[in-house]
């Protein structure tokens, strides 16, 4: 990058306005279809006191690869190309679905996941599981604000309540006898995850009980439960953010298990959750991550099939809801400066209590906690606040009938729906796809095969490129995500740049960024049509 921008980045930054008391507003410089537009984020700037609980787990880099602050003296964007691909692939996740003999009968052939922070520490989350107990895979992104308590929150427990939903009333019979007699407990779920993918240890069992007052719950009803997929994933969203609600209101004597309830009730989180089974695609979306199907069409060309709305001020179906539940006298309020009540991006999230209590309730919850600040709760009851609640977890479900042409889908965070185009994520996605093609000849040995053989054929391969590019899909989107130029190529001084803006001006120009690229099986999916 030319000591021109970089100069500009440093005094940009420099030149912030503070409002005393109330934090930072920061003007975010996106890039996008090669404009540039700007947007005003609340940013909560005051630091954890020494010896606060704050509880907000944290995803790292070497510090040598980042700078802390814009203050220091020796300033610079150098990064060797090794130390980019370090840090780009810190958080790489993948797993391929095979039998036992090797091969995949699933129609999901493979998923490949990174994750890259601008927020210290990261606010967004993911989740991947197999169903154990009825068919199917999940993969969610959670996008956090006002800290990552949610979206930890969010994360580990939304998949166990939407298998939950699932199960026929014969295994919640058997589920609640082995817990009352104290047996092990057959697991729902088989976790994919990355070693940085952490879990709230000291509050699992609380987590655990209240999984269980919800499958009580569905045992109650008179009948076989039989949720339909989308009933099931609506039921699941609804009642978690409930319980994150009631967690926080029950009393509590451990104080740790308390701070963490608050956390997570007075940050929040947005989801979206995909369920694959067989050709059968549900994707539930709450606020504004999103997912886009990659579809190639007969004639080789890529098209791009959208399965969420950001659900924000920019919806024309999000403003009509919210005016219609809300009285006419608050028409003009409800979206100030294209926030909800001039404070959220998102119209729909997990969490946010602010906005979903009374403020007797947010007072009387507040006043007997520990200190609010050490737990970087921000206290703010917006104006114009008169019939709560103004935002819902309620997810809007999307069904699709996977086709053999249907390749792959991509689930993200908005820190990449705002750096690219759905046309373009799917473009880098079958791009990515036919160059590892074309650059993986099959090794055909002549005899007899020595090492000095062995050693010429990899060095073609990697004369041809094959070791310069990223095998993780996330990773390659995000490389281009942060450090794409005006032509569409990945300029490695931006790049660079990006990843070692200091801690208090990197959040000005990229957000947090999760990606999980789910494959399909085209083999698979046409033997189900072949099957039935």
């Amino acid at each position: 990058m030319s000591r021109t921008v970089s100069s500009w980045i440093l005094s940009s930054a420099r030149s912030s306005i503070i409002l005393q008391g109330k934090g930072r507003w920061y003007s975010i410089c996106i890039p996008n279809r090669n404009k540039i537009k700007w947007k005003l984020v609340f940013s909560k700037t005051c630091p954890s006191p020494a010896g606060s609980c704050s509880l907000d787990r944290t995803f790292s880099f070497p510090k040598a690869f980042r700078h802390t602050s814009t203050e220091e003296e020796h300033f610079s964007f150098q990064l060797s190309p090794a130390q980019i691909n370090d840090i780009l692939r810190a958080g790489e996740l993948s797993h391929r679905t095979l039998d036992l003999r090797g091969k995949s009968t699933n129609s999901v052939l493979r998923f490949e996941s990174n994750q890259l922070a601008s927020n210290s520490p990261i606010e967004d989350r993911r989740s991947a599981a197999t169903c154990l107990q009825t068919a199917g895979m999940m993969f969610g992104v959670f996008d956090g604000h006002a800290g990552a308590a949610c979206a930890q929150a969010v994360s580990e427990r939304l998949l166990q309540y939407i298998a939950v939903s699932l199960l026929p009333r014969q295994s919640l019979e058997e589920i609640e006898l082995a817990v009352e007699a104290m047996k092990p407990v057959r697991p729902i779920l088989q976790w994919h995850r990355h070693p940085s993918d952490v879990e709230y240890q000291e509050i699992t069992s609380q987590y655990f009980e209240n999984l269980r007052v919800y499958w009580q719950h569905l045992l109650d009803l008179d009948a076989e439960p039989g949720f339909s997929l989308e009933e099931a994933m609506i039921c699941a969203f609804k009642r978690l953010d409930s319980d994150i609600s009631l967690e926080v209101q029950a009393p509590q004597e451990n104080e740790l298990m308390r701070n963490i309830a608050l956390q997570v009730a007075f940050s929040g989180a947005t989801a979206c959750v995909a369920h694959i089974d067989g050709i059968h695609l549900h994707v539930a979306n709450t606020g504004d991550c999103r997912a886009v199907l990659g579809v190639c069409e007969e004639d080789g060309t890529w098209s791009t099939l959208p399965l969420t709305r950001d659900h924000n001020a920019y919806d024309e179906f999000e403003i009509r809801r919210l005016k219609r539940e809300h009285p006419r006298s608050e028409e003009k309020t409800l979206f100030v400066n294209d926030r909800l009540l001039g404070i959220l991006m998102p119209s729909r999230a997990f969490g946010d209590v602010q906005l979903k209590w009374s403020k007797e309730l947010q007072h009387s919850i507040l006043e007997n906690s520990c200190d609010v600040e050490a737990l970087n709760i921000y206290q703010y009851v917006p104006p114009n606040y008169h019939t709560p609640p103004y935002l819902t977890a309620e997810p809007e479900v999307t069904y699709h009938k996977l086709r053999s042409k249907d390749k792959f889908l991509v689930i993200a965070s908005d820190g990449l729906w705002e750096m690219l185009s759905n046309e373009k994520v799917v473009q880098l996605v079958a791009g990515h796809l036919t160059e590892l093609n074309m650059q993986k000849p099959p090794l055909t040995f002549k005899k007899p095969v020595n090492l000095g053989y062995m050693h010429n054929l990899l060095l073609q391969r990697k004369s041809k490129g094959l070791a310069s590019l990223d095998q993780n899909i996330a990773t390659h989107l995000i490389r281009h995500a942060i450090g794409s130029n005006e032509y569409g190529e990945v300029d490695p001084e931006k790049l660079a740049a990006m990843l070692t803006l200091p801690e208090d001006l990197a959040r000005m120009y990229r957000d947090d960024i999760t990606v999980t690229v789910v494959f399909f099986n085209s083999e698979a999916i046409e033997g189900y049509y072949r099957s039935h």
